[in-house]
């Protein structure tokens, strides 16, 4: 099946550059270009995209606007191309709350240049935002009046790049020889749909539940702005991860995007080690590296849990930590926004458990 990619963009060069990338892709068509959402709404009348690719601030009315609008009518995937200032990285989160299912973070300079690089980025955002299924994408009532809800973007996943492993990270663990301690720990993964899924479990959670570290595909400079959202509708602490953070009950530990996040251990205690490198599964941070030192730093005392994504990133890792003694969960289809890593994960042996979104948050606690 041919995507059919709406551009929404006031900027000529970018619907230009955009138009070039996508006609180009293998399966994908640029069924139309417009300058600003009362146009695309003209132009929808005609006929409806598979997948739109919409900027945020622009004339007669903001893509803000206009995406909520959209859902409220005919929930279709959207991918949102924002720039890199922390305005725009907070009206990024608010496009996520509106139903958004990918985020591209472009540069306020050098745009056409970018934007080139960036093709098999760009491209995998838009076939990622098709495989979403909208009917499971709930919007929820949050802060401020609007939720995260939606997806969340894979992180740079360069394609033409080779595939690595952990091993470019971390070694392997040797077995499951980790004695019990009192302390658990959960490790978490997740990336297209994330956003919303990560609300739902995060926001039922009580203070006393174990601390997580958590890896989400997001691009660099918009974790800090998501942890702080998901901070303000929970009643754990959320924050984005920075280097030796403790791993406490009643505290989540995002992984900033950009960078790759290791649980480590510290006498009876568990830590983040947040570390540069190179994309791992084409991806930083990545849910593999995060599995994969769950399972050789915590073994039994940890608990792995998969959830919606493209790809299958964290499938490899999640087998290690079961392999190494951890209990794990993987989300099962009907829940997911796109069944693509819990799925290989379950493909692997790797999943003890399949579950609803919505016990997720139990079996935690428990």
């Amino acid at each position: 099946m041919t995507i059919k990619v709406l551009i929404v963009d006031d900027s000529a060069v970018v619907r230009q550059v955009l138009s070039q990338v996508f006609s180009q892709a293998t399966g994908m068509t640029v069924m139309d270009v417009a300058t600003d959402p009362i146009a695309a709404m003209e132009k929808m009348k005609q006929q409806w995209p598979d997948v739109i690719v919409l900027d945020i601030e622009m004339p007669r009315m903001d893509g803000i606007t206009f995406l909520k609008q959209l859902m409220a009518s005919r929930p279709t995937p959207v991918v949102i191309c924002s720039s890199l200032t922390q305005k725009g990285t907070d009206i990024s989160v608010q496009a996520m709350a509106a139903g958004a299912v990918e985020v591209i973070a472009k540069p306020m300079a050098g745009v056409k240049g970018f934007l080139e690089e960036s093709a098999s980025q760009l491209v995998h955002a838009v076939r990622s935002a098709a495989a979403a299924r909208m009917n499971r994408v709930r919007v929820m009532p949050s802060a401020g009046g609007t939720a995260l809800a939606g997806a969340a973007p894979a992180a740079n996943p360069l394609e033409t790049r080779p595939k690595l492993s952990a091993d470019a990270i971390l070694s392997a663990p040797t077995g499951g020889n980790m004695f019990a301690t009192t302390e658990r720990i959960i490790a978490v993964g997740t990336s297209t749909g994330g956003t919303q899924a990560l609300e739902t479990v995060l926001t039922a959670l009580p203070r006393t539940c174990p601390g997580l570290a958590i890896v989400q595909h997001m691009p660099e400079k918009f974790t800090r702005s998501f942890a702080e959202r998901l901070d303000s509708l929970s009643q754990i602490e959320v924050k984005e991860a920075s280097n030796g953070d403790r791993i406490l009950p009643g505290r989540a530990l995002i992984a900033p995007g950009g960078k790759h996040m290791m649980i480590k251990r510290s006498g009876a205690f568990y830590l983040v080690e947040v570390v540069d490198g190179p994309l791992v599964s084409r991806h930083k941070p990545s849910v593999d590296v995060l599995f994969r030192s769950a399972a050789k730093f915590a073994g039994k005392n940890a608990l792995g849990i998969i959830m919606t994504g493209m790809g299958d990133d964290g499938a490899k890792g999640l087998k290690e930590m079961h392999d190494c003694g951890a209990k794990t969960i993987a989300q099962d289809e009907e829940s997911c926004v796109v069944f693509g890593m819990p799925k290989e994960a379950i493909r692997l042996g790797a999943a003890d458990e399949v579950m609803s979104l919505d016990t997720i948050a139990k079996a935690i606690c428990r």
